[in-house]
Formats: C-alpha cells, sequence, structure tokens
C-alpha cells in the first residue's frame, strides 16, 4: 500500500468514526433528552428490561462493526468509507463474501444499527427508536439506489450471486446457506 492510500485510509476512518460513532450516537442521546412532552415518551415501564434487551444488542453491533471493518481492510483491500459515489478510503479491490459478510452483505450497517437501536432501548426513549428506524430505512434506501450499483459495476457476476443468496442487512435471513 502506497503514502497516498494510507493517507485516504487514515482520512476516511476519521471522518466515519466521527459521523458513525460520535455524531449519531450524540444526535441520538439529544433527542431522547429534549424537554418535549412528546420526546418523553418510554418503550417499557419496567427500566431494567431496556438493559437487558440493550447490553446484548450493543456487544453484537460493535462485534460486527469491527469484525466486518478488518476484514475489509485486510481481505477487500480497501476502506468502508464510500459515499455518494465520493470514494474517501481506497475502494476495496476484491468481493469480500467471507467472515461477516458471510452473514450479511452489510455488516457495518448491521453492527452500527444494532449500537443505535442499544442506545435508543437503553435511553428507553421512543422518540430516539422511531429515528433510529427512520435512519435504518435512508441507509437501505442509500444501498439500493447507489452502493449496490457501484459493487455490480466493481464485480459483476460474482455480487449478482452474492446478493442473491446473502441477506441484504440482517444476519441469516440468507435464501441459501453457504459453505464458506
Amino acid at each position: 500500500m502506497n503514502k497516498t492510500e494510507i493517507i485516504k485510509h487514515i482520512k476516511g476512518y476519521i471522518i466515519g468514526f466521527s459521523l458513525f460513532i460520535l455524531f449519531i450516537p450524540i444526535l441520538i442521546f439529544n433527542i431522547a433528552r429534549m424537554p418535549m412532552p412528546l420526546f418523553q415518551i418510554t418503550i417499557f415501564t419496567l427500566n431494567y428490561i431496556n438493559y437487558v434487551i440493550a447490553i446484548p444488542l450493543f456487544l453484537i453491533g460493535v462485534v460486527f462493526a469491527i469484525w466486518s471493518n478488518i476484514d475489509l481492510f485486510r481481505i477487500g483491500k480497501g476502506g468502508p468509507t464510500d459515499v455518494f459515489n465520493i470514494v474517501i478510503s481506497p475502494r476495496t479491490k476484491k468481493l469480500v463474501i467471507n467472515g461477516p459478510y458471510r452473514y450479511t452483505r452489510n455488516p457495518m450497517v448491521f453492527g452500527m444499527n444494532s449500537i443505535y437501536l442499544s442506545i435508543a432501548i437503553y435511553l428507553n426513549s421512543l422518540i430516539s427508536l422511531i429515528f433510529v428506524i427512520l435512519f435504518l430505512l435512508i441507509i437501505v434506501i442509500y444501498i439500493r439506489l447507489i452502493e449496490e450499483k457501484r459493487l455490480l459495476k466493481d464485480f459483476g457476476n460474482e455480487y449478482l450471486e452474492y446478493k442473491r443468496d446473502v441477506s441484504m442487512i440482517i444476519p441469516f435471513l440468507s435464501k441459501k446457506t453457504k459453505n464458506i
């Protein structure tokens, strides 16, 4: 890897970290804490239930987010930060279908949205939960309209076969079990 690619990787991870690890969780927290009656509606009446759900969801999300980033960099020889066809870090050179990508085509999306859901549930905030669900819907639209077209262009039939066999976001909803 040359110096320019290393700088692009670092830049991509800094931007990605700032947006997905700092900005969005802070936004979810601030939405939950807005002093308006509508924003104070809770999900659960028993407070401990939110902990029982949020903690495992958070841990699963962290595992998928980290694991997918490592495999994308290690196997795909690229980075995850390609936003609206603007390449921030180098694009992957190889289609990654192993590791977490065996269970979902978008393990980072699954992981980060699991983390966001866990935060909304932990905060026991219905409005934050609605925000996270709407955010996920926007991400799904983006994936379908932009990212999948790029992957089809970059990887052709290999991507089409992978897309046919592996769930878009939610793990284990694959149409066919693969022995990869």
